[in-house]
């Protein structure tokens, strides 16, 4: 079994979701069940599914969850960019977000290589 504490994967994955929540307070009432919900929702499968992965026996499941973990990461990628275009968000909120979660889609997928070796 894997410690998915020690992971920089997972541990940047907490921070997104704290980032995400403080961003979702800013959206309006009338996204509770829109994009607040499904913003939560995504960013918190990522570093739920890495854990989740660390606990699978096999470097196939393990893999599987990270592939998970990295589409919950795009899906919250296009819902940020939606919070964006809509002018829900500070431009300067919204960058730091994206910036933030580029580099763990891209950790993510450099593990996942890693893995396919």
């Amino acid at each position: 079994m894997r410690n998915f504490r020690k992971l920089i994967i997972w541990q940047q994955g907490i921070q997104l979701v704290a980032d995400v929540y403080k961003l979702s307070e800013e959206l309006r009432d009338w996204e509770k069940y829109g994009l607040k919900s499904q913003t939560c929702r995504a960013v918190v499968s990522i570093p739920s599914n890495i854990a989740e992965g660390c606990s699978r026996p096999s470097e196939i499941e393990y893999r599987r969850f990270l592939e998970i973990a990295l589409g919950s990461a795009f899906e919250l990628e296009t819902q940020i960019i939606i919070v964006h275009k809509l002018h829900l968000a500070s431009t300067e909120r919204v960058g730091t977000l994206r910036t933030c979660l580029e580099i763990e889609q891209k950790m993510i997928n450099a593990l996942i290589s890693r893995l396919n070796q």
